[in-house]
């Protein structure tokens, strides 16, 4: 334990500090545990090198598999541990440890939005191909929605599936996909009605290898090196009526059933996130000295942390209520929405307090804070922007 951890929890009772905060057991805290242990060893020393690289290696899949990593929220049936979100919650969290959000991002796009959606919409015959392969570290899958002129808008979508003997032919273009460049699989939103609206939303499995389906760019990012982004391309891409995710036209149920764990999973990486940001300013400013004291015990640095410490206490509040409440069954539109929109922008401020805490090294690659400020940028953008947030809230409050 660092002079900087034990100050953190001076005057906290040794059982209390170590105890799981709700809605995590001990059962969990084993689970962290493993998880923190496979993070220091397997991940985090290579995490620089993955960064400059703009890549990681598809061993990291098969290894977090090894430890059952990549189905803990899925029955044993299909390869799981047989375990439930609160499960995949603990892994979400630790993969912060690594020190890159490239890293935890590209995992976290396989296992939190791309397998998901198979799971809960697909057919026996799509679970066996996609599902298991995908537990296994064998297949990963990304989500495909975001196109070159919509983003928030999924409704006007305008990549078009038009019926064909045995399936259909699609037609059009995705962007920002994470994990778009190494996915085996897209799950798939197009248009296969002419409906305005919702209506004519369908989810089409499309596969690697299918011809007229091109990764057509790797995007370059101002964070999240380490995970690839890409822009996909479909010119004349039959897809087999056994891919069709879901219900024909009915793609919108399935975007929002997603949308709600990709939130909550947002809004846990950014907390702990900020986390590691508190901890590391404490520890650096208690050791930095500046006119032959400390730097943390000048108020303005006290003061600093202390606002830190407020807004990760205040931000791990609201996402564990979230969770309870999504973990639980109930209705929890809003308040995913409320942690995902507090969390992002609280996490973005912690990063800028965190590198004006470690002054010039702050902007230095050796101290890693400033590419945690590069990748929690993205937070108030993916998965919902601040404003789509706002307007959620506002009409879920009766606006």
């Amino acid at each position: 334990m660092t002079a900087a951890t034990r100050e953190f929890d001076k005057g906290v009772p040794a059982a209390a500090a170590s105890r799981p905060l709700p809605p995590f057991t001990e059962e969990h805290a084993d689970l962290r545990d493993s998880i923190r242990r496979f993070v220091a060893k397997e991940l985090r020393p290579h995490a620089q090198q993955w960064e400059d690289e703009r890549w990681f290696p598809n061993d990291v899949f098969t290894k977090l598999a090894a430890n059952g990593f990549l189905g803990l929220k899925y029955p044993e049936q299909y390869g799981g541990e047989g375990g439930d979100y609160l499960h995949d919650a603990v892994l979400i969290e630790e993969l912060t440890q690594s020190g890159s959000g490239g890293l935890s991002a590209g995992i976290g796009a396989h296992v939190n939005i791309g397998t998901p959606p198979i799971f809960k919409f697909g057919t026996e015959d799509q679970k066996q191909r996609f599902l298991v392969p995908g537990i296994k570290g064998e297949k990963i899958a990304a989500l495909g929605i975001t196109e070159p002129g919509t983003g928030s808008d999924v409704a006007n979508i305008s990549t078009k599936a038009e019926k064909a003997d045995g399936g259909w032919v699609v037609n059009g273009a995705k962007t920002f996909i994470t994990g778009g460049v190494r996915a085996d699989v897209v799950v798939t939103a197009v248009k296969t009605s002419a409906d305005g609206g919702h209506g004519g939303l369908s989810f089409l499995l499309i596969e690697k290898g299918m011809e007229g389906f091109t990764v057509s760019k790797k995007l370059e990012k101002l964070g999240w090196h380490a995970s690839d982004t890409a822009e996909l391309a479909f010119q004349d891409v039959f897809v087999p009526e056994a891919n069709l995710l879901g219900e024909e036209n009915k793609g919108f149920y399935l975007i929002m059933a997603n949308f709600q764990w990709e939130r909550i999973a947002m809004a846990l990486g950014a907390v702990a996130a900020m986390g590691r940001l508190l901890e590391g300013s404490i520890s650096y400013s208690l050791e930095r000295q500046a006119f032959g004291r400390p730097i943390g015990k000048f108020q303005a640095i006290r003061h600093k942390v202390a606002a830190m410490g407020v807004k990760y206490e205040t931000c791990r509040a609201l996402t564990y209520h979230a969770l309870r409440l999504f973990h639980e069954g109930h209705d929890a539109i809003r308040e995913v929405s409320m942690a995902k929109l507090m969390s992002q922008r609280a996490a973005c401020e912690v990063a800028d307090d965190a590198i004006q805490i470690y002054g010039g090294a702050g902007y230095m690659k050796e101290y890693e804070v400033e590419r945690a400020a590069r990748d929690l940028r993205l937070g108030p953008i993916g998965g919902g922007t601040d404003e789509i947030m706002k307007e959620i809230i506002g009409r879920q409050m009766g606006l």
